[in-house]
């Protein structure tokens, strides 16, 4: 049963006031001054720690045993609770206890596991996660419950139930059975042994995927062997190095880095085998069945439609974006007969946009410090919804580390909607990524309040400097506006039940809230709201403006058909061609010569370094279709007025109010009142794409 989720002082900025000039000081909000500076430090005179996330119990790190100690207790008391016939209680909400209280603990100590900078903690958290498993490994064979939950999905609870109360039930049954306990014995127990072998083969073909290309010097050719480092007689390919200027790098690093590897073909090709079979025992077609039952596409069958019907239109499209590569890589080499070939493609990409933004030594960043952005954020959010981000002291023991701030999320009308908490700069031990993290989901409690969801946003942001604040990139802004949208469905959800609030709803619904952050981030009528020097206070210019926001859709229809291509293949991989015993690298050519519009290269492996094939096994086109979603959601709500306070509110009521609660393809078909098609969906994708080629037309004519 799989119950766990759905994964400075007043003299301190008077110094700064002085350094970056008065006009400054008296320019931006409190808000974004706070993010302009380090966060504020609280002298501790009491000593009296309030525990990490204000939780009593983590004043120390021992406090996560007390924590694990008193969830083991309070399963015990649920499962009496949930298979006792003189239950008062409906079975869903002890489900979603059970599960709130496994989460609470779960979702917390692994967020503590990778961020904390004290080891002593880290290992705390670590062994807490080890026994949370242990607790959901003792569910997943407990007969009796299953029973329980399987005879009120299957003939309705002795208690008045609400159809979204009938959909999380029915959530909670099919987690329960992805472990195989519906099954006789000995075919659970080959469930159990197939779960436990493919979660060692993913960790053994994500490790060698990440490892380096070791060739002999005889292999590399003698004119670009220098641009390499070498151990001995060999020399070392770390990556494909996209960005070199020098065609034959480029080229060799993507030739001798994809090389085929027996043992990692092996280990991919048991990887499918075991899921297959795993589908098969738990009564589907195919592993991609399984991976998208209660999904928002649905089916396998649905989503290749969608790829296909993609694909079609966006072939012609595609072309002349490789066709204009050629160009570029003729005018670069002085060879009329070049091509621009696959591994070109990200270098060329990059060329462009930097002429076409003209940049020169960074011209953009000092017009998105971080505090101008998180006001940015801050007036957006209210002119939708009527939140507010609130920067707020935190207590002595409550964070982690002395650079996080928290912020609190206040609605105008609604009062405090939860805490977001911002990890947002580079130290050592810290991931590298960006990405959200719940910490507590939300949910209605029984005395008819509400569980405050906690939500932690990590970035990798520079430190601010005496000099200035911390300056992003216009990929950092997006960025920040893409996780901040994760963190914004946690806040904006009023689920009754936490299993399905805010994120924990389809993997390919997740990201349609955060996708959509980002045309809000590359909307000229948004950035001008907050683009401003953080020195002079002066907006950027109308000309940087059109730069800048053109440049984000060069090349779209060539990277669209690339994303297509990398679906239709972890589609095929985890479909039929698992149980064919065809080598994966014969299945990669046929899906290229399909897909995309550049051939395979011969004795490649590039599917070899495809760890995604782990993580989002058959899902990956999950992305794809967020955007998708996200981009039809835009036209018809946002795009003639991004601050659309009536759109804001129906987006939040009908969308991102209900998390998973209800099953995303009928929210999204309600809320654009109209069917979800494969067609309609590809079309809104295309609609996109041709309107902002036609934006970019003239300024990629005129820098070609």
């Amino acid at each position: 049963m799989i119950l766990l989720s759905r994964s400075a002082t007043s003299a301190f900025l008077l110094g700064r006031q002085q350094l970056w000039g008065h006009r400054c000081a008296s320019a931006w909000t409190p808000l974004a001054t706070a993010f302009n500076a380090p966060p504020s430090r609280r002298i501790n005179f009491t000593r009296d720690d309030v525990g990490l996330f204000g939780m009593p119990e983590l004043r120390s790190c021992e406090g996560f045993y007390l924590m694990r100690d008193n969830v083991e207790t309070r399963t015990q008391e649920l499962i009496l609770e949930a298979t006792s016939d003189q239950r008062s209680r409906k079975m869903v909400d002890i489900f979603d206890e059970l599960s709130d209280s496994l989460c609470k603990v779960a979702d917390l100590a692994e967020f503590v596991r990778i961020a904390h900078p004290k080891g002593k903690y880290s290992q705390a958290a670590e062994q807490a996660c080890i026994s949370i498993c242990g607790v959901v490994e003792s569910l997943n064979t407990h007969r009796s419950l299953y029973q329980a939950l399987n005879h009120v999905v299957k003939y309705g609870d002795k208690l008045p139930s609400s159809e979204v109360d009938r959909h999380v039930a029915s959530l909670f049954l099919f987690d329960f059975e992805q472990c195989g306990i519906h099954l006789p014995e000995n075919e659970r127990l080959r469930v159990v042994r197939l779960n436990d072998y493919i979660l060692q083969l993913g960790q053994k073909f994500m490790n060698g995927a990440a490892q380096p290309s070791v060739i002999p010097r005889t292999q590399v050719p003698e004119a670009i062997r220098n641009y390499f480092p070498t151990s001995g007689d060999n020399v070392i390919i770390t990556g494909l190095c996209t960005n070199a200027e020098n065609e034959q790098m480029r080229e060799a690093a993507y030739r001798l880095y994809l090389q085929p590897s027996e043992s990692q073909e092996e280990l991919l090709r048991d990887l499918l085998l075991c899921r297959h079979e795993l589908a098969r025992s738990c009564g589907f077609e195919t592993y991609a069945h399984r991976a998208l039952n209660g999904s928002t596409m649905e089916t396998p069958e649905v989503v290749r439609k969608f790829i296909d019907e993609l694909s079609e239109k966006l072939r012609s499209r595609a072309q002349a974006d490789f066709a204009i590569m050629t160009q570029m890589k003729r005018r670069e080499g002085g060879q009329q007969s070049a091509l621009a070939e696959i591994w070109d493609t990200p270098y060329f990409t990059t060329q462009l946009r930097r002429q076409s933004l003209e940049e020169q030594a960074n011209e953009f960043l000092p017009y998105f410090s971080l505090g101008g952005c998180m006001e940015g954020l801050d007036n957006l959010l209210n002119a939708l919804y009527g939140v507010r981000l609130e920067n707020t002291d935190m207590e002595p023991g409550e964070s982690w580390h002395s650079d996080i701030y928290k912020l609190s999320v206040i609605h105008e009308s609604e009062g405090l909607l939860g805490y977001i908490y911002c990890d947002f700069f580079e130290r050592a031990g810290k991931p590298n990524q960006d990405c959200h993290f719940t910490i507590q989901g939300g949910k209605r409690l029984p005395d008819g309040s509400y569980q405050m969801p906690i939500v932690v946003v990590m970035l990798g942001l520079a430190q601010p400097r005496w000099s200035g604040p911390t300056l992003l990139s216009p990929a950092r802004v997006d960025n920040l506006f893409h996780e901040m949208g994760h963190a914004m469905h946690s806040m904006l959800a009023r689920t009754e039940h936490q299993h399905v609030t805010g994120t924990r709803c389809s993997t390919d619904f997740a990201e349609v809230p955060s996708v959509l952050m980002e045309y809000f981030a590359g909307d000229p009528r948004v950035l001008r709201t907050f683009a401003r020097h953080f020195q002079t206070h002066e907006p950027i210019s109308e000309d940087m403006l059109k730069r800048l926001c053109a440049s984000k859709h060069l090349f779209a229809a060539s990277e669209t058909q690339l994303q297509v291509f990398y679906s239709a293949l972890d589609q095929e991989y985890h479909g039929a061609a698992a149980q064919q015993g065809v080598s994966t690298t014969e299945t990669l050519k046929s899906v290229q010569s399909q897909y995309y519009g550049l051939p395979y290269v011969e004795n490649t492996a590039w599917q070899l370094r495809f760890s995604h094939l782990v993580g989002y096994g058959a899902k990956y086109y999950a992305y794809l279709v967020s955007k998708t979603i996200a981009s039809w959601i835009w036209q018809t709500y946002f795009e003639s007025n991004p601050f659309n306070r009536q759109s804001g509110e129906k987006y939040r009521a009908e969308i991102l109010a209900h998390g998973g609660a209800v099953p995303s393809r009928k929210l999204v078909a309600n809320f654009l009142q109209r069917e979800m098609t494969p067609s309609v969906l590809a079309d809104s994708l295309i609609t996109e794409i041709d309107t902002d080629e036609s934006k970019i037309k003239d300024l990629m004519v005129s820098r070609i």
